[in-house]
């Protein structure tokens, strides 16, 4: 193919800024789909991203427009799943940046343009819902040309919902992308991009030729993972798949060669000829870390199994988490997961539950710590009850994030003051128009996975919108709250915690608690301990059995001696007795939203 008639883009923006509405527009507008089987969100194929109207996979597809052909990835837009977009970035050479009219520049946008500034790709700048009553293009514009430097007179204006626009939008994408390089007779080079598992063709791979040509029934080699394999079909999407015979350079793609192990195609891998490999591998991707971890366990002990199958099939389809089993006193055999968010964890979670009919539970959310012990040895710590005890500890240092956080002015005081709360420390406030300020804080990761993006949007009545990066680790004075029913630890509500919050969440974990375990034959005291020392207790009063209702009037001292048997018979319970939780309880307690 003449690769000046060929271009390779992604669409970035913001959640809920029009992606995958432009993406369908596109697809008609190009003829990709018959209009009896168009639909909205054509490209998100997943039930999950059409109940909640988010894009959560990177998905591609081939159009054909006046003579060229446009290899189109529709990227999702939530910060969890920005390791999606880094990925697709790789494979183009400009982008469409994508901005809501009526909302202006948001975090994402942002962080996604400095990816894609940072990549060296061209940058086509569109306003869209142009339709919307609240539109203000001109202030927007304006203050996209002061964010981001783009002229003002440079920035599009379509809507995506109309399609008004869309058509000068493809021009520009001809006229300002560049097309791809690369030379045909060059040994194979191509990048594989996104992968996922197809249960009857095995492993389904994206791949970008960067130089040489990729063929059907050729030999390949995986230069990282050092597998060979047959290329059963090489095939482009128009969004169905076709077969084709050969990728040429700068062509986009899909590959399947057989593969039954994922992890001999994950993403950023070169592919290259096994009779005639190329030198050296692409650059690909670094691996993304998992920041929030959290515990899920089968309600149903029979089930620990199911889960396991279920874990290793869905990192098939999404790589970004990971797992190692573990195992809990009062939950029993489960698994120890790494999310990049709690967005990520949500959708996670909700997946193997559909798609693997199981009945879940998951412990709150925790980050992972550093711990330096008193013998100088530093250790990583993910969950609480690996902590080692504090005679033993010397310093714990944790993960920090830096934020930013984008709000009509009208809200720099709640915000300012819900960062604060959160331990914040502001390093950056700047006017980005007369209505928009733009805040950047220095928080703990484990203060903005308790429930700070919820808290952000209610106090800005939605208005305020959040990005974050890794910011390192810093020393900061934590300690672990254990929770005791009846003197025995309860290892699934331990949690580690600045030392200024431990009181109150001992006090309130205490009380919840009280209301929700059942009444047993002897008071049950529940106490929340920082080492030996106890900070909060309740007590769950005990059944008690008429023991004097055969007495019918009669001497003292029998109804005495039969109080008495029944006091010895409570304390010889108590030192032998096991406290049941039910599951509902775990569940109620554990819940996020509190």
């Amino acid at each position: 193919m003449d690769l000046s008639r060929l271009r390779n883009l992604s669409i970035v923006a913001h959640v809920d800024h029009g992606k995958s509405t432009l993406a369908d527009r596109l697809l008609e507008l190009c003829g990709a789909v018959d209009p009896r089987d168009m639909r909205a969100q054509y490209l998100d194929s997943m039930d999950i991203e059409r109940e909640r109207g988010i894009t959560i996979k990177l998905q591609s597809v081939r159009l054909d427009y006046r003579d060229h052909v446009l290899n189109l990835i529709d990227t999702p837009g939530h910060v969890d799943f920005g390791y999606e977009v880094s990925r697709s970035l790789a494979a183009c050479e400009g982008v469409i940046l994508l901005v809501d009219a009526a909302q202006g520049i948001e975090a994402q946008t942002l962080a996604n343009c400095y990816l894609a500034i940072e990549n060296d790709l061209e940058i086509v700048a569109c306003l869209n819902k142009l339709d919307l009553p609240a539109a203000d293009p001109d202030r927007c514009a304006t203050e996209i040309e002061q964010v981001l430097g783009i002229p003002a007179e440079d920035i599009l204006r379509i809507s995506a919902k109309t399609g008004d626009g869309v058509t000068d939008l493809l021009d520009a994408v001809i006229d300002r992308i560049p097309p791809p390089t690369g030379e045909a007779s060059d040994p194979l080079q191509a990048l594989i991009f996104d992968s996922y598992y197809d249960s009857y063709r095995g492993v389904v791979s994206s791949v970008r030729v960067m130089n040489g040509v990729l063929r059907t029934g050729s030999r390949l080699r995986f230069m990282q993972a050092g597998a060979v394999h047959d290329a059963d079909e090489v095939g482009v999407r128009n969004p169905a798949h076709t077969p084709v015979p050969s990728l040429g350079p700068g062509e986009t793609g899909y590959l399947i060669a057989g593969i039954k192990d994922v992890r001999e195609a994950r993403s950023g891998e070169t592919v290259t000829e096994a009779s005639r490999p190329a030198g050296a591998p692409l650059a690909g991707y670094r691996d993304p870390k998992p920041m929030v971890f959290c515990g899920i366990f089968p309600i149903d002990g029979d089930q620990f199994a199911d889960l396991r199958d279920a874990l290793e099939k869905l990192r098939l389809n999404d790589g970004s988490y990971t797992y190692e089993p573990e195992t809990s006193t009062a939950l029993g055999f489960g698994f120890r997961c790494g999310f990049l968010g709690l967005l990520h964890m949500e959708i996670i979670r909700e997946r193997l539950e559909r798609e693997f009919n199981l009945d879940l539970i998951a412990t709150a959310p925790s980050v992972a710590y550093l711990v330096r012990r008193t013998n100088g040895e530093e250790v990583e710590v993910d969950n609480p009850s690996d902590l080692p005890p504090q005679v033993e500890v010397e310093d714990i240092t944790e993960p920090f994030l830096r934020c930013t956080i984008l709000t009509p002015k009208d809200y720099t005081g709640t915000v300012m003051d819900l960062c604060q709360t959160r331990r914040g420390e502001m390093v950056k406030l700047e006017y980005l128009s007369p209505e928009r300020v733009e805040l950047i804080y220095k928080i703990p990761l484990a203060e903005v996975v308790r429930d700070f993006f919820d808290q952000l949007k209610s106090r800005t009545q939605g208005y305020a919108s959040l990005d974050y990066e890794d910011a390192g680790y810093e020393r900061s004075d934590l300690v672990k709250v254990d929770v005791l029913l009846n003197g025995v630890p309860a290892d699934a509500f331990s949690t580690i915690l600045h030392k200024d919050k431990a009181q109150e969440y001992g006090r309130r974990m205490a009380e919840k608690l009280r209301e929700l375990i059942p009444r047993q034959m002897f008071d049950v005291p529940i106490q929340a301990a920082i080492g030996g020392r106890i900070i909060s207790r309740e007590t769950v009063k005990a059944k008690r059995k008429d023991v004097l209702a055969k007495c019918y009037g009669g001497d003292i001292t029998r109804k005495r001696k039969l109080l008495e048997k029944q006091k010895e018979g409570k304390k010889r319970m108590k030192n032998i007795g096991r406290v049941e939780v039910p599951q509902e309880a775990f569940v109620a307690a554990l819940k996020l939203d509190d």
